[in-house]
């Protein structure tokens, strides 16, 4: 069973924009019309893009195969083939079959969406304008804002792929709060620091999931919450074993047009959450961050533009 970036490597290619638009002919204009429900989680979202993406091969999957694919569970295909107006996966595949073979007996070309790159771009715009839509309501980002800029110390987590994200929120954090950890290995090194964070007496930890999620990072969830350590998740689901153990789960989308993931949303997420902080303790942050620029400009830290 190909991998998710197995895949995508089959399906992408980055061309001058001649081949998506030999390809790219009616099929895909009517399955964005069909899955347009500004409403999809982004685990739905993911579903729905692997359809675009493979809708030749996609049509004829059993429910199975298709949630092996794309990496979810069958319960989550069927209920995105009702959030997308069809009593089951079956009357969905039957309407997917039915727009497949109008295309191989051939049909007229509808729209150029250009090359690969740019779907890439047009998927994290729409990741983009969903976060927008989200943070209508900004009360739970003020919250956990003054959640993470409370708990002394602050851990952040993520492991594998999620190590970058992990790794920028606590380098910025760390101009803003005294006492920041970030955990990027797994096993018994992640363990030792949950445990000591929650001895030290704090009370959070920021953990990051991106796909493909590890078993490792559950577990290291699930030994924080048996800590007494509360966590708060950045991921792509908003469903989910890793969403089930966490107190608080932030669901962002994620690119997945190309063969690797790109993290448009999550950045913004973090970024989000950092001035939330900033914003909860502002004397303190602001005294930290005179500090900092006074040691940068002593020590010439950066170029002078």
């Amino acid at each position: 069973m190909p991998s998710p970036q197995q895949a995508r490597a089959q399906a992408s290619a980055i061309t001058s924009g001649r081949a998506a638009q030999d390809t790219d002919v009616s099929p895909t204009s009517r399955l964005r019309a069909l899955f347009d429900r500004p409403r999809l989680s982004p685990g739905q979202r993911r579903i729905a893009q692997y359809l675009i993406e493979h809708i030749n091969e996609a049509a004829f999957l059993s429910i199975t195969d298709l949630a092996d694919r794309v990496g979810v569970s069958q319960p989550s295909v069927t209920r995105f083939a009702s959030a997308v107006g069809f009593s089951g996966y079956p009357a969905l595949r039957e309407k997917l079959q039915s727009i497949t073979l109008g295309t191989l007996t051939g049909g007229p070309d509808e729209e150029s969406r250009g090359n690969e790159l740019q779907a890439a771009v047009d998927a994290e715009i729409e990741n983009l304008e969903n976060l927008r839509r989200d943070f209508a309501d900004a009360d739970r980002v003020i919250e956990m804002g003054r959640n993470l800029a409370a708990s002394a110390p602050l851990t952040v987590l993520g492991l594998r792929i999620s190590v970058s994200l992990a790794e920028y929120f606590a380098y910025a954090a760390r101009r803003i709060h005294p006492d920041v950890r970030v955990v990027t290995r797994g096993g018994s090194v992640a363990y030792d620091a949950l445990l000591q964070s929650r001895e030290a007496g704090g009370t959070w930890v920021l953990a990051f999931s991106m796909p493909r999620h590890a078993h490792e990072t559950l577990t290291a969830v699930r030994v924080a919450r048996e800590a007494g350590l509360k966590v708060a998740l950045i991921t792509d689901l908003a469903l989910g074993p890793l969403a089930d153990e966490a107190d608080v789960t932030f669901a962002t989308g994620t690119g997945s047009r190309l063969v690797f993931d790109s993290y448009a949303a999550p950045g913004v997420m973090c970024a989000a959450l950092l001035q939330a902080m900033t914003d909860a303790d502002p004397e303190r942050s602001q005294a930290r961050l005179e500090e900092y620029e006074q040691v940068a400009d002593q020590l010439q830290f950066f170029l002078r533009e």
